[in-house]
């Protein structure tokens, strides 16, 4: 790759620096020994900049990432019914000692639409259950419900997809999303999964605006023993930029870059992170082979919002919804599912329902079903 690439002292300063935490022998192994950091000083030189040639690399099958152990998946539903508890008892509750009759079906169509499932797949879901307790004569309240969740289940399965993470090579993984979504949270705890599964990490703290924002990658960094290219301040695109080309010298399963957090309507940092986007993909002609966008479970209806306009500047691959515990707007997936307000149905990769790392697990369309509708 060329760019247009100037070694002054003034730049040089500013130099991308890898924090690296000390590892113990007996714990984990050796750290890679450190490569040269690749210093970028204007990588928005695009005309000038020609694509480098991808070396060919054997066909090997990715790999889906794993991320707990059996005797965890309990305490998981648990921990996931009890996060979905407030939209699924005002949904549940219909179904106590009631007849199946227009009222409940009407009574159904409320509180879906009061958990922002959309009116798209509140019209559809309604109108398969219709058709299914009248085929089926049911005549059973508590069967209406088992008949709402598999329909459910039926409804979100496009939207569950593994990840798979690669068992050669390098795969940059670019994280997106609104303030206070939990974007650099997340990536911590994907981090930690991304490990159990036995790949190599590399986390890019590309979050150079927001106060704190790189000392809390680091520190997440730490905590899994996990390197981190940062820069104190500076711009991130050229941090991405340095992060992509360290993972593939120290052939990184994953490199994982956050981004700060910003509004769809703040066009000019909205063509910001498409620059971030560009930059990588100078440094990787195939990268980023992941866009994420971390959406806040709790935001209901603004979600949609949310996907539309990264999708419309990025071009998502996969969604992370956090922040699912205590919310009475559950329904959302089911929005996104059906393509609600002309959103595309983009998988969702992880759910979470709390602050431990335990709490981001996969999302199963039915597992989220027979969790939200008990």
């Amino acid at each position: 790759m060329t760019a247009e690439t100037v070694e002054d002292p003034a730049v040089a300063r500013e130099r991308a620096e890898t924090v690296a935490p000390t590892v113990e022998a007996s714990a984990t192994p050796a750290p890679l020994e450190p490569q040269p950091e690749v210093l970028v000083t204007e990588v928005e030189a695009e005309a000038e900049a020609s694509s480098p040639t991808p070396v060919a690399d054997a066909e090997v099958a990715p790999s889906p990432v794993v991320t707990e152990a059996a005797p965890a998946k309990s305490s998981w539903m648990q921990r996931l019914r009890q996060g979905l508890s407030r939209t699924g008892s005002s949904i549940g509750s219909l179904f106590v000692g009631v007849k199946v009759d227009e009222d409940l079906f009407e009574e159904l169509e409320m509180a879906l639409l009061m958990a922002d499932a959309g009116i798209e797949a509140t019209e559809s879901l309604l109108a398969k259950l219709r058709t299914k307790v009248k085929q089926q004569r049911i005549e059973d309240a508590a069967q209406v419900k088992e008949a709402l969740k598999a329909l459910l289940s039926e409804h979100l399965k496009p939207l569950e997809k593994d990840f798979m993470l690669p068992l050669d090579g390098t795969s940059v993984v670019m994280i997106a999303g609104v303030n206070g979504a939990g974007k650099t949270t997340s990536i911590g705890k994907l981090a930690h999964h991304f490990q159990a599964a036995g790949a190599s990490v590399l986390l890019a703290a590309g979050d150079t605006f927001r106060a704190a924002a790189r000392e809390q990658l680091v520190e997440w960094g730490k905590r899994n023993q996990v390197a981190v290219i940062a820069q104190d301040g500076g711009d991130p695109a050229a941090v991405a930029f340095d992060a992509v080309n360290a993972g593939k010298a120290r052939k990184a399963n994953v490199v994982m870059v956050d981004t700060a957090g910003r509004l769809p309507t703040q066009l000019h940092l909205m063509e910001e992170l498409k620059k971030i986007k560009r930059v990588i993909n100078k440094a990787d002609s195939e990268a980023p082979h992941e866009v994420l966008l971390v959406v806040d479970g709790n935001t209901g209806q603004n979600v949609i919002t949310q996907i539309k306009a990264f999708d419309a500047a990025l071009g998502l691959t996969g969604l992370v919804v956090t922040k699912l515990d205590g919310t009475a707007k559950g329904g959302t997936l089911a929005a996104v599912a059906a393509g609600s307000q002309g959103v595309r149905p983009i998988p969702v990769y992880w759910i979470g329902v709390g602050e431990s790392l335990h709490d981001l697990q996969p999302f199963s369309a039915a597992e989220f079903a027979n969790a939200l509708l008990g």
